[in-house]
């Protein structure tokens, strides 16, 4: 009787023991955000077993979904100040577990301004660009360890890294800091990218802690600069603790078979789709080592609003970009979108959508002419302009004399703005950290000279990639691992720091200045930020257009033939407005425009009309 007695209060004590709250997400939150409403995840092994009282005024309902270890907490905030309060979660048998909980006042806004077509965007991989802390290289809470021999592995570049080079950031011209994505990423191979997210509600410690990331913010923020989050919503890791043990079904889509995306990201606007086509696309799944959400499902789209506002608020971000976004349910993203802006009206989404057609791109804009015919009419305000990469790329690989080729590509990719609401909130780039590097695909200086020219004068947002500014290559071909190598001096052990201008080497130098030049002129210039265009058909492969606004004119003349040309002004007339003189906008030579000006072959040049 006895040894039975002992086994019963043992067994007692174990469940005791297992019956905890492993976690309460969002980890805190603010009484003041004008969305009273908010639901808490309460989860822990049988949890749903358990009452909830708290010991606050706050009015509240339970809701216990089919899997016994969650709890939704729906809370009603109307009215609440700020406050500390507990949750307790009580049970006939097992001890009262308790949770303290934190509604904090919302702080005078440092950021959610937004970013638009005055910003320089540039791209970093975090794990490749800099190493600020060497004792997270490793963590005992992930399966993947630092090995920078492997092209594919971790490096050890961390947010602490960035934070370093937040001066060399402002020398350079950059405004805007988009860094791919932070949050755990728990992949036993290939992690370092970390969009296979296993965390939303945490950074991945070998990239550091919630601490550095707001630091990160602040920084770039008291340097008049913003910060830009790349968040996942189509997909996430396998191992996601809420997709190993889900709150319910259905929150993630599954076929008999493993079935991936169909890719074919035109398919909403194609009147001729077919349902099974369609449904692969959006419910297919990228790779087999991230689950395709269902953001249509309602705690999937709960969820992901929630843990947006969350890190909207808490680091104070000015942006997203949206990865893959047409793979997720149109209409779902669409109320997502909607329910981020209305809390904050000025705060920029850009969405990914890798199609080079301006009519499949368009279809993704709010307000567009395309968006307006179609059921879904996402509201997203910037999209990423692939056409224009496409146009440029292959534009200024060759050489035409007719309208099909060379430079025109561009004119008749630009001529087809009439399909955006905005062109100005396009997203235009020359490469990222899925593509080849430009300086790879054209390895002479002056051909990165005349890209980046047109580059950084053409309506939209302009994005640079890091690393391209001292010069740095990568073949796609190669692999991922080489289009994202590491930033040369990031690491301690590293033979020579590029950060440093006594360091670059000569050709380092020649990109760094040029790049900053151009980049610290574009900032002060208000026609390139949110002028009218008025272009002229290319002739011979050279293309003249202008950006207007007021009284301020500036003219890009790009010559992308193989010969030197000479440019007769008379036919600009309309551009030039009676202007007399064009001051050349790095150099400050100036040029009178009653006589021709002659380009050298496959140059690029922009003047100021004075």
């Amino acid at each position: 009787m006895k040894n039975i007695f002992f086994v019963l209060l043992n067994l007692l004590i174990v469940v005791g023991l297992q019956a905890q709250i492993e976690r309460v997400e969002p980890p805190f939150w603010w009484a003041d955000m004008p969305d009273s409403s908010l639901t808490l995840l309460l989860y822990g092994h049988d949890l749903g077993a358990y009452e909830v009282s708290l010991n606050s005024k706050i009015p509240f309902e339970v809701e216990k979904p089919s899997n016994g270890n969650y709890i939704f907490l729906n809370l009603d905030l109307t009215d609440q100040s700020p406050q500390e309060f507990v949750i307790e979660l009580s049970h006939s048998n097992r001890p009262t577990l308790h949770h303290n909980y934190v509604l904090n006042r919302r702080e005078t806004s440092r950021g959610q301004q937004g970013f638009d077509s005055s910003d320089i965007v540039y791209l970093i991989m975090p794990d490749r660009f800099a190493n600020g802390d060497e004792s997270n290289d490793s963590s005992p809470l992930t399966k993947e360890g630092v090995n920078r021999a492997d092209k594919d592995g971790r490096h050890g570049g961390d947010l602490q890294g960035i934070y370093n080079q937040i001066d060399y950031l402002s020398e350079l011209g950059v405004t805007t800091l988009w860094i791919t994505p932070v949050c755990t990423d728990d992949d036993k191979k290939v992690s370092y990218h970390t969009y296979a997210q296993s965390d939303l509600y945490q950074i991945d410690p070998r990239y550091g802690t919630l601490a550095d990331y707001r630091n990160l913010s602040d920084a770039l923020h008291d340097k008049g600069m913003k910060l830009l989050m790349d968040y996942v919503t189509n997909h996430w890791a396998t191992h996601h603790w809420m997709v190993v043990d889900p709150p319910e079904p259905g929150i993630i889509h599954r076929f008999p078979n493993y079935t991936e995306t169909n890719h074919r990201k035109e398919i909403y606007a194609d009147p001729y789709k077919s349902e099974i086509d369609e449904e692969q696309m959006e419910a297919g799944w990228f790779v087999p080592s991230m689950v395709d959400l269902d953001q249509a499902h309602p705690f999937i789209q709960q969820y992901l609003i929630q843990n947006a506002l969350w890190w909207i608020e808490f680091a104070q971000l000015d942006g997203f970009r949206v990865d893959t976004y047409p793979y997720n349910d149109p209409i779902a993203m669409a109320a997502w979108v909607k329910a981020i802006q209305k809390t904050y009206p000025g705060f920029t989404i850009v969405g990914e959508s890798w199609v080079e057609d301006p009519v499949d791109v368009a279809y993704w804009q709010k307000d567009s002419p395309v968006a307006k015919l179609t059921q879904h009419a996402t509201p997203l305000p910037a999209v990423m302009d692939f056409p224009v990469r496409k146009a440029l790329l292959q534009g200024f690989q060759q050489n035409s004399k007719y309208w099909y080729g060379g430079v025109d590509l561009l004119y008749r990719t630009l001529q087809k703005d009439f399909l955006y609401a905005n062109p100005n909130d396009l997203f235009i780039f020359l490469e990222n950290h899925d593509t080849e590097r430009i300086n790879q695909l054209f390895p002479e200086f002056e051909d990165y000279q005349r890209l980046m020219k047109v580059l950084c004068t053409l309506r939209g947002i302009p994005q640079l990639y890091y690393g391209s500014e001292i010069g740095m290559k990568g073949y796609k071909s190669v692999g991922d691992g080489d289009i994202r190598r590491d930033f040369p001096g990031g690491w301690p052990t590293d033979s020579q720091n590029a950060f440093l201008s006594d360091e670059r080497t000569l050709l380092q130098k020649q990109y760094f200045d040029f790049t900053q030049q151009l980049l610290q002129w574009r900032k002060e210039q208000p026609a390139i930020h949110r002028g009218k265009t008025l272009h002229y058909t290319p002739q011979n492969d050279l293309y003249v257009y202008f950006r207007i606004k007021g009284n301020e004119r500036i003219v890009v003349v790009v010559n992308n033939h193989s010969q030197a040309q000479v440019v007769d002004w008379s036919r600009y007339q309309q551009g030039l407005a009676k202007r007399q003189f064009a001051v050349e906008a790095l150099t400050r030579k100036t040029h009178n425009l009653e006589k021709p000006l002659q380009i050298r072959a496959k140059t690029t040049m922009i003047f100021e009309l004075k």
